[in-house]
């Protein structure tokens, strides 16, 4: 695909450390390239406000490849933008026309704080791994391979829960800003492996307790998060979070 080049403007939110209120800023951001990813882009317009004394913006990012979770904002409405699959870093300015205006704001939930500009507090997510996301299991030598036996259907489904890299674009998209997806990836990843039965029970409880506790909302089926997530995790996830916490809820002492 041949390299071009685009103008365009940018309406970026901009908020200083400390600051309930932020406002909305115009830059311009002049000759793109099309092979640029969007953080590159904002690496161009920083570069291009320090030469002219104004503080770059500040954003998350990390490994700029799709795997930490880290660069994930709201681009015309759309978290992560609106090319389904793709996390922010790797969404290209090919996907944007010559003269576009481009809204770029944090994710925004009661449980995701703006330190600063783009960057936003996920440490919600911390807590509630912290809570249940894990399993408990002596030290020692690498088991056998196949020591578990797993069909090749429950692996699948466990690893695909594993995907989520819990960038919160889910908390994002959703209208209540509920993290029931990005728990559910979580409970439903070590649920239907055996090395996470044991503990099943009371991790289901802590975490769902856990994202209460924290300030995200609850779910009502809209699927917004299925729709905006950049690792395409499914709400049925959810669902079997849901028997989990109900499971545990009914039968299981661990309380």
């Amino acid at each position: 695909m041949e390299e071009k080049f685009l103008n365009l403007t940018l309406k970026v939110w901009r908020q200083k450390r400390g600051e309930k209120k932020g406002k909305i800023e115009t830059y311009q951001a002049k000759h793109i390239s099309t092979d640029a990813s969007f953080l590159e882009m904002l690496d161009i317009v920083n570069d291009d406000l320090t030469i002219a004394g104004i503080e770059p913006i500040a954003f998350d990012h990390d490994c700029r490849e799709g795997i930490c979770g880290m660069c994930g904002q709201v681009v015309n409405g759309y978290a992560h933008g609106e090319e389904k699959g793709t996390t922010l870093c790797q969404l290209h300015m090919r996907r944007f026309k010559d003269g576009d205006t481009i809204f770029v704001e944090p994710f925004r939930a009661k449980a995701f704080k703006v330190v600063k500009d783009l960057v936003i507090d996920r440490s919600a997510f911390d807590k509630i791994i912290q809570a249940g996301g894990y399993i408990t299991a002596k030290a020692g030598g690498a088991p056998d391979a196949n020591i578990f036996p797993v069909t090749y259907e429950t692996g699948e489904l466990a690893m695909n829960a594993a995907e989520c890299i819990g960038c919160g674009a889910c908390v994002a998209a959703c209208p209540n800003a509920s993290a029931m997806l990005f728990v559910g990836a979580k409970i439903s990843h070590l649920a239907l492996l055996p090395q996470g039965r044991p503990e099943a029970a009371k991790r289901a409880l802590a975490m769902v307790r856990t994202m209460d506790s924290c300030g995200f909302g609850n779910c009502s089926n809209e699927r917004e998060c299925e729709a905006s997530c950049p690792k395409n995790i499914q709400i049925t996830n959810i669902a079997r979070m849901n028997r989990e916490f109900l499971s545990a809820g009914v039968c299981s002492t661990a309380m």
